[in-house]
This record gives structure tokens, C-alpha cells and sequence, in this order.
């Protein structure tokens, strides 16, 4: 596969595991997943992540990757390379894969000393890819393999950071986020 279509195939193969947490963001502030329980001295979680972004974030993501297996055809035709479909459980996967991961991050934020919001270099910006492979690997195997090569993963992992960066500080910028990262 050349260089245009691996990118092209990480970009398209990650787009329902890029757009939950920023929903997720838009729709949260409900009820805290960690019911406002602690651990030691510090929260499990915090109040930014709720059951209702966690809902309507994977909610968003499964959309997105049913909608994109519908324009599949049409736009690989405009790209000139085989873009994947993306089955049920693989959508799902990938979705909710994110917000696990971002979950997870919050976990070990708290774990680590850091109050919500603070930085954490690496793990904000590939958190949720991890979550993301890591729950298609499991719910989807045989696509997870065909569709996220050696090379699809290299550029997933070395373009997401990139990615992560502008869309938090675009958010931040407009409004939507209290922290650039």
C-alpha cells in the first residue's frame, strides 16, 4: 500500500475513534461515572467524565463509522484507494474504545497528583487511541488485523498527537474547553 493510501486508510479507519470525546465534551455534565467516590485522599475519576458524554460520545462515534461505511464506495472512488466499511461491532469498538481510554487517563491523572484539566504530555494525545484499539482488537479482530496494518498503526500514533493538539487548542480557543490540551 503507498504512502497517500496508508495515510488516507489511518485517517479514515480512526475518524469514529476521534470524534467521541470531543462530543463527549459538548454533551457531558451530568452525573460523574465515579458518583463523586475517592480514592485516598483524591476522586477516581472527577466531574469531567460523565455517563451521558460516555453515552452520547459513543453514541456519536458508532454514527459516524455506520454513516462512513455508506460513503465507503463513493469515496474511494474520489480518493482512488479502498477505504474500509466498518461493521457494527468495529464502530462500537473504536468508539467506545476512546472514552475507555480517556477514562483511563483520568484514572491515573488522579492517581498521579494531576487535578482535571492539567496536562499530562503523551497520554492526553494517545489515550484514547490505545482505548481505541485495544476495545476493536477485542470486539472486532479479524478487521482490527485487516485494516490496522504496521504502517496504518506507525501513522495513526505519529499524526494523532498533531491532530489532538489543534483540534484542543481550536476548542479552547472558541470556547469549548477550559484547558489548550
Amino acid at each position: 500500500m503507498e504512502i497517500v493510501g496508508v495515510i488516507v486508510t489511518a485517517a479514515w479507519a480512526m475518524l469514529p475513534a476521534y470524534v467521541p470525546n470531543n462530543v463527549a465534551v459538548l454533551a457531558g455534565g451530568d452525573k460523574p461515572i465515579d458518583g463523586g467516590r475517592t480514592l485516598g485522599d483524591r476522586r477516581l475519576l472527577g466531574d469531567g467524565k460523565s455517563w451521558r458524554g460516555t453515552a452520547v460520545g459513543t453514541a456519536a462515534g458508532l454514527a459516524l463509522a455506520l454513516l462512513l461505511s455508506e460513503l465507503a464506495p463513493t469515496a474511494s472512488d474520489l480518493v482512488g484507494h479502498q477505504l474500509p466499511t466498518f461493521p457494527v461491532l468495529a464502530g462500537l469498538g473504536l468508539a467506545f474504545g476512546a472514552m475507555l481510554g480517556d477514562i483511563a487517563a483520568s484514572f491515573l491523572k488522579r492517581r498521579t497528583g494531576r487535578e482535571r484539566g492539567a496536562a499530562f504530555p503523551g497520554l492526553d494525545q494517545l489515550d484514547f487511541v490505545v482505548g481505541a484499539l485495544a476495545c476493536v482488537r477485542l470486539l472486532s479482530p479479524e478487521w482490527t488485523e485487516a485494516t490496522f496494518t504496521g504502517p496504518v498503526v506507525l501513522v495513526v500514533l505519529v499524526f494523532t498527537p498533531l491532530l489532538h493538539v489543534v483540534a484542543n487548542v481550536s476548542a479552547h480557543a472558541i470556547g469549548l474547553k477550559d484547558e489548550p490540551w
